[in-house]
């Protein structure tokens, strides 16, 4: 335990077990920043982030402004005299301002082997660029996207077949141990912060539901990382008849043909040809039905060889 003062600054269930960690240490947190609650499901009723959920499980003050950078705001955490401000996956950029208020700083837990993957969406990139290790940083954070000097690092291998929920987890726990690790560096003064060689760097920008299209000219490797790193959203798809079909789980095959054909459809998968290499579809989703396992599919949707999977309608030219 610092006996610091601590505010928290967190969003999604990614950020839940590090403020776990806090509590669990008995750190003095004074209050927690959040996302405002947002619309969800077919209802569109508002729901809390976990955050802040898990907060007020521990009667911690929550806030949750629109815009953490307007004076007032600003004011109100300088008033709560945070001695720490720790961040993880909060969804604003802090200014300079605010970044300057808490006499230690304010450390962010980042998911990723910084200078590598600083961004919205380091994970995910990770798989769908084929990594086969990442990690969890410590930093101290200033005015940049993810540039400030480091504190503390850990790695984790990555599997050949591992989907992103599956890592997602994985690092949120690293994350949070990391950052007791990090405090208690921080107290002891045995840290010291290394600046990023911004030379390593590479960016993981935010995913968007084209991200989740997939080129058929590309290696069935390719597509494979692509399917694993985005399981959770957007998913990935292509087109059958001009209708979206989502693909939700692959492993590699072992046949060769034109891209984007179906070289043979059985229970145990549909076999598509890549740019190098084929895949096989275990599992998919039609548009407006469920995600179900090839045999399922195949029993509505009969494939016979030689069937194309596309592009979008009016990418088809």
């Amino acid at each position: 335990m610092t006996g610091w003062r601590i505010i928290f600054m967190g969003t999604p269930s990614f950020a839940c077990p590090t403020l776990q960690i806090l509590l669990e240490r008995g750190e003095n947190v004074v209050g927690v920043f959040t996302q405002p609650d947002r619309p969800k499901g077919r209802g569109q009723k508002l729901q809390p982030p976990p955050v802040k959920e898990l907060a007020l499980q521990h009667d911690i003050p929550v806030y949750q402004p629109l815009k953490v950078r307007v004076p007032e705001v600003i004011e109100q955490i300088r008033d709560l005299k945070p001695d720490l401000i720790v961040v993880v996956a909060f969804g604003q950029i802090l200014p300079k301002a605010l970044l300057d208020i808490p006499p230690h700083g304010c450390v962010n837990v980042h998911a990723s082997l910084l200078p590598r993957y600083r961004g919205a969406a380091p994970l995910n990139w990770c798989i769908v660029n084929g990594e086969s290790e990442t990690g969890v940083t410590t930093m101290l954070m200033d005015v940049g996207l993810d540039t400030g000097p480091m504190l503390l690092k850990r790695a984790t291998p990555i599997g050949p077949d591992e989907e992103i929920s599956s890592l997602h987890d994985r690092m949120s726990a690293l994350g949070a141990t990391l950052l007791g690790e990090t405090l208690d560096g921080l107290q002891a003064g045995s840290i010291t912060p290394e600046p990023q060689d911004d030379a390593q760097s590479c960016y993981a920008p935010l995913l968007k539901k084209e991200t989740g299209l997939i080129d058929w000219n590309r290696s069935a490797q390719q597509i494979h990382n692509l399917v694993r790193g985005l399981a959770s959203w957007p998913g990935a798809y292509t087109f059958l008849q001009d209708q979206p079909l989502k693909v939700h789980r692959t492993s590699l095959g072992s046949g060769s043909g034109p891209a984007g054909t179906v070289l043979s459809a059985t229970p145990e998968g549909i076999e598509v040809a890549c740019g190098q290499g084929s895949l096989l579809i275990r599992e998919l989703q039609a548009a407006g039905s469920r995600r179900m396992d090839a045999a399922s599919f195949l029993a509505g949707h009969p494939l016979p060889p030689g069937t194309r999977l596309t592009a979008p309608p009016e990418q088809n030219l």
